[in-house]
């Protein structure tokens, strides 16, 4: 049954609603959504409620359109689909998100922001090393949560170095944002892409040094605008909690599990971070045993999952499902042919990269995956590629760079990350470029 649904859900809808009002009507109420969405940081109104309203109504519609004609299975059939997409998705990002709050409470971020602070480096050093730590860290932890660990090294080492404190965010949102495109885990979209089985976890790591490429270029040039000075910050050392390291090491063999049960068991990478989340409760157990024996607030699993980032977590239901509606309309073929039939498919995904620096990666991702035109391996990963790392073409484009700003206190701003938006695009084209040619024989490697 549920193979047939599948089928049954991909396949052309019965009517064409992309020029009737049902379907004006639902694009301007994702548009008007999305505009909420992106002006978040001045309104304070948080993201998933336009998007959440505004999905409820384009399915809303289409239900009311489908059932008046006699055709109530093929939209419930639809959003079924949808639905179950989001909830792959959903449960393995609160499972991630619920190891990293689990370690951020156990002091492990704090412990390495503290270490970095104390190792005596110059300004250039510091740079480098950030941004280095953004890169690596990132294809495993989420680039947002990466982006505020080294955020907060900078601000508390160049408090009185505004110049520094600047371009070293800058580099932090490149370097984030690069780190998590050769990594199923560094980012929404790639995580999309591999558990829809399109894309196999070894073969993102073809995508490793264009993502370098991507970081490197720009901070070569942005590096002679630093000074080479000692830094002077020093700060007490912080000692990780009881069962920190424990904790992950267990983020990692929840990994692994995902990781095993999608490629050798062929089963969802969710029921695996599922089986990793089972983990983590188990060792929170006698974690709390051994702090209440010695008076303290025993540690306490489920305060971390009630932690998670749940606005993020809605906001991507309220966007799958809106973008579910307006492909199941039939805007998203239209978009399809528009640009991967005309342009052809490499400039069609490097014009998506861009996209996603002014809309965010996730609904240009899904799309692109609802539209699901004929591409081969090479082009598949070279728009995972360019909607992974376009976002740091400007400080809106992703959440690190969202996230920095607000962190920042004015020193980073829209502003000062556009003065660099030059030497990003040059480590964004040489990227691209690098791909094209080193991978090279993937491009004929059909999907």
């Amino acid at each position: 049954m549920l193979l047939s649904m599948n089928v049954f859900a991909t396949s052309e809808p019965p009517l064409d609603l992309t020029i009737h009002w049902v379907g004006y009507t639902s694009l301007i109420l994702f548009v008007l959504a999305y505009i909420l969405v992106m002006v978040e940081e001045f309104t304070h109104f948080r993201k998933s409620k336009p998007v959440i309203l505004v999905a409820g109504v384009i399915w809303g519609l289409i239900g009311w359109m489908y059932t008046s004609q006699g055709l109530p299975y093929f939209a419930e059939v639809a959003l079924r689909h949808n639905i179950l997409e989001y909830t792959e998705l959903f449960l393995f990002l609160l499972v991630a998100m619920t190891y990293i709050e689990a370690m951020r409470e156990r002091h492990v971020f704090e412990a390495l922001k503290v270490w970095l602070i104390n190792k005596g480096l110059t300004f250039r050093q510091l740079f480098w090393l950030t941004g280095f730590l953004a890169f690596f860290i990132s294809p495993i932890a989420d680039n947002l949560t990466t982006a505020l660990i080294m955020g907060a090294v900078v601000l508390a080492v160049g408090a009185g170095n505004p110049r520094f404190v600047t371009i070293s965010f800058i580099n932090i949102v490149v370097a984030a944002n690069a780190g998590g495109v050769f990594s199923p885990f560094g980012d929404i979209t790639t995580l999309m892409v591999w558990q829809n089985g399109i894309v196999g976890f070894t073969q993102f790591f073809s995508l490793f040094v264009p993502s370098l490429i991507n970081f490197v270029v720009p901070a070569s040039i942005m590096h002679f605008s630093i000074k080479n000075e000692m830094t002077t910050s020093n700060q007490s050392k912080v000692n990780i909690k009881l069962g920190g390291i424990i904790i992950l090491l267990l983020f990692i063999v929840t990994i692994i599990t995902a990781v095993s049960f999608h490629n050798f068991l062929h089963l969802p990478p969710a029921m695996g971070m599922m089986t990793g989340l089972s983990y983590l409760m188990i060792a929170a157990y006698f974690i709390r045993q051994s702090e209440c024996k010695s008076q303290q607030e025993g540690f306490d699993v489920f305060r971390k999952v009630a932690n998670a980032e749940w606005d993020t977590l809605l906001f991507f239901f309220g966007v799958i499902v809106s973008v579910g509606g307006l492909g199941f309309i039939g805007y998203l073929t239209l978009a399809s042919e528009a640009m991967y039939l005309s342009l052809g498919a490499t400039y069609a995904n490097i014009l998506i990269g861009v996209l996603s620096a002014i809309v965010d990666n996730i609904p240009v991702m899904f799309a692109v995956l609802t539209m699901n035109p004929d591409m081969s391996l090479g082009q598949w990963l070279l728009v995972t590629l360019t909607t992974g790392v376009g976002g740091s073409l400007f400080s809106i484009g992703s959440a690190a760079g969202v996230a920095l700003m607000g962190q920042s206190n004015g020193l980073y701003t829209f502003v000062s990350h556009l003065r660099w938006t030059g030497v990003i695009v040059l480590g964004y084209g040489l990227s691209i470029g690098a791909h094209i040619l080193m991978n090279a024989a993937l491009f004929d490697v059909p999907v």
